[in-house]
């Protein structure tokens, strides 16, 4: 990889006074104090459930930064995490490693998370289409007949799923979230999901931009359910280019469905060790995530 992007890309973090609360694939998360947790996006990029050998530069500048627009955008529906992302505004063991920080962390409230991730699909891709194909429904959810690979759904529906012993997401239906979480609060999250998707779909349609699907995380705070994590980011959404939308086929898109084809040009095997990209693919997938940020903001990254 050309030396500018290395020097741009962080792929792990090392803060010594702080202790690892938990590690995700890009996500890194650190205990502060008894209330509060410290997530630093990192600019590891994942495929096939393998974290890959090689950063995309930005990437998680991307995630945090467009996680805190729509967190805002979305603040009179559902209270969120956040505390705050301004790294002046840390804590004084934070503000040794402000360079590391700025741009690509947040500090956020403590939150007892729910085990089941809340996804809302308004068309038919990915993994709701091959069970599609298979049964004529997604998560129990039966659709009409002959709907084509990317069409749009009568309705946004929600299609809920739990994490399996191997890692993967596993789609479950509405009723086996009942099972897990009771009516009351599975209902609940069903209706804040399919709220939050059709305000943030509408919007990113002004922005030029159809909103396939996403997942959302919940848990709750002393604000009652609270939005987490990450939310309406590329990694966590299907966004497409309206302009060259046309159902029947797989979209154009901003998420890393990029690095997936490159993958698959390769005939990797899908086992470990888990490839490097080519300087090029990472230039592109870096420039995929910028464009996202900048068609749905409107704004330039931060530096």
């Amino acid at each position: 990889m050309p030396e500018q992007l290395l020097d741009s890309v962080l792929v792990s973090t090392n803060f010594p006074d702080l202790k690892l609360h938990a590690t995700g694939k890009v996500r890194d998360v650190y205990a502060v104090d008894a209330d509060h947790l410290l997530f630093v996006a990192t600019d590891r990029i994942s495929a096939f459930d393998y974290i890959l050998a090689t950063g995309i530069p930005n990437k998680g500048r991307v995630l945090t930064q467009i996680s805190l627009f729509w967190f805002e955008f979305l603040r009179d529906i559902v209270p969120n995490h956040v505390a705050t992302a301004d790294v002046n505004q840390y804590p004084e063991i934070l503000l040794k490693y402000i360079d590391q920080l700025r741009g690509r962390s947040m500090l956020v409230k403590r939150a007892e998370m729910f085990p089941v991730e809340c996804v809302a699909r308004g068309y038919l891709s990915g993994s709701g289409w091959k069970e599609y194909q298979a049964s004529g429904s997604v998560c129990g959810i039966k659709l009409p007949a002959g709907l084509r690979e990317s069409e749009q759904l009568p309705e946004p529906i929600f299609t809920p799923a739990t994490k399996a012993q191997s890692g993967h997401d596993e789609n479950v239906s509405f009723e086996r979230t009942v099972e897990i979480l009771g009516r009351e609060t599975s209902e609940t999250l069903r209706d804040l999901t399919l709220r939050i998707y059709k305000k943030a779909a509408d919007y990113a349609k002004t922005r030029g931009i159809i909103l396939a699907d996403t997942k959302f995380e919940f848990g709750v705070t002393a604000a009652g359910i609270t939005l987490a994590d990450e939310v309406l980011t590329p990694d966590s959404s299907r966004f497409w280019p309206a302009d060259t939308y046309a159902p029947g086929k797989v979209q154009n898109s901003y998420d890393k469905q990029y690095v997936r084809d490159y993958l698959e040009s390769i005939k990797w095997n899908k086992q470990p060790p888990a490839p490097a990209l080519p300087s090029e693919v990472a230039r592109k997938t870096s420039e995929k995530y910028m464009d996202a940020y900048r068609r749905l903001t409107g704004h330039e990254l931060d530096a």
